[in-house]
């Protein structure tokens, strides 16, 4: 299968130590954080381009970019921003990447700039860590649940003129406390989400199906609230959960290798598909509890089957796994986290394992 390289992802850069010399670079990269043989000199920031695309340009394996600008794990976990026209150089001499702006005579600039904070509109002009057409769907929903965790909040109980399927435009009547919320999201307990390992069910994923907002709040207690639904993705129905809208995220994340081993296994693929392949939407195994967060990078692995020894019939030998491909997580639960599917070479199936970058 053709290796595609990725639409999209990751990044907010944060201050690089201004006192690094070449030899402490070469110490930090790796041979797996190294640059590629025709990396160019440099290129010129433009609107379009993601962060994770641009770390292409110069590293065999874009997620080792807060490496080569050398952030520590707060700036990593507090990352800034990177504008368009501004030109990342590669510095070769001390074997790392600086920002800077334009000479105009092509040169690296005299005075060399690094990430810096700039709070102006939360960063909107900023180049875009994720592209939002691709994960801004997932970053309120579908939503992992523990069991039962969605029976006291508030919920359809009728519908207008004793409609059976709710629309846009719709009036929906509601029962429950909304705690002084007025827009919220439309959920349905549903698909119970299965460790591949274990068997054991690890959570619930509650699918979503639109948004609704309250036109008149109950005055008593055995009154329904009445709302209008705005906008529909599937059926809404009466026994359907109300939860609030949550606020618009910042789109800012910086790639990075989870602090501890992980070894997680592909749970499901958004969309109840058999096989996913690149910028398509998985969950994982794994989650806060176990040390994933946002921004973790891990690798993506084919389980090498076990065959019998032609030259030995009574050991049979397990054959290595296979190397496929990345995987950035964005959305993380206590025991299950959503990832962006990147750079693969082959199909994504359910039970494939995810692991830290070696």
């Amino acid at each position: 299968m053709k290796k595609f390289s990725t639409a999209a992802l990751i990044l907010a850069l944060g201050s690089a130590s201004a006192s690094w010399a070449a030899t402490d670079a070469a110490k930090l990269i790796s041979s797996r954080c190294s640059f590629l043989p025709n990396a160019p000199d440099q290129h010129k920031v433009v609107r379009g381009d993601t962060l994770w695309d641009i770390s292409g340009k110069f590293l065999n394996y874009p997620w080792c970019w807060p490496q080569v600008w050398g952030m520590n794990r707060d700036q990593i976990r507090n990352p800034h921003w990177i504008y368009p026209g501004q030109i990342v150089y590669f510095d070769r001499a001390a074997g790392r990447l600086r920002l800077g702006k334009p000479t105009g005579d092509g040169g690296i600039p005299t005075e060399r700039l690094h990430p810096q904070v700039r709070v102006e509109g939360l960063g909107q002009d900023a180049i875009p860590a994720i592209p939002a057409h691709l994960i801004e769907p997932f970053l309120s929903q579908p939503l992992v649940v523990e069991e039962d965790e969605l029976q006291d909040t508030a919920r359809i109980i009728a519908a207008q003129e004793g409609r059976v399927v709710i629309g846009k435009g719709d009036k929906a009547y509601v029962r429950g406390d909304l705690k002084g919320n007025t827009s919220f999201q439309v959920f349905r307990p549903s698909k119970p989400l299965k460790d591949p390992v274990t068997r054991e069910v690890i959570g619930y994923e509650a699918a979503y199906l639109g948004t609704a907002k309250l036109q008149r709040a109950a005055k008593a207690d055995d009154e329904a609230h009445i709302f209008t639904v705005t906008n529909v993705k599937e059926e809404i129905s009466i026994g359907d959960r109300l939860l609030p809208m949550p606020p618009t995220p910042i789109l800012s994340y910086v790639p990075h290798p989870p602090e501890q081993p992980v070894d997680a296994r592909i749970v499901s693929i958004y969309g109840g598909v058999a096989q996913a392949g690149q910028n398509q939407i998985v969950s994982i195994n794994r989650g806060k509890s176990q040390g994933i967060d946002v921004g973790t990078v891990l690798e993506l692995y084919q389980a090498g089957t076990t065959i019998a020894d032609p030259t030995d019939n009574k050991n049979p030998v397990k054959l290595p796994d296979e190397r496929y491909g990345s995987l950035f997580i964005f959305r993380v639960f206590n025991n299950i986290s959503y990832g962006l599917i990147m750079q693969v070479t082959d199909t994504v199936r359910v039970g494939d394992i995810a692991k830290s970058p070696e």
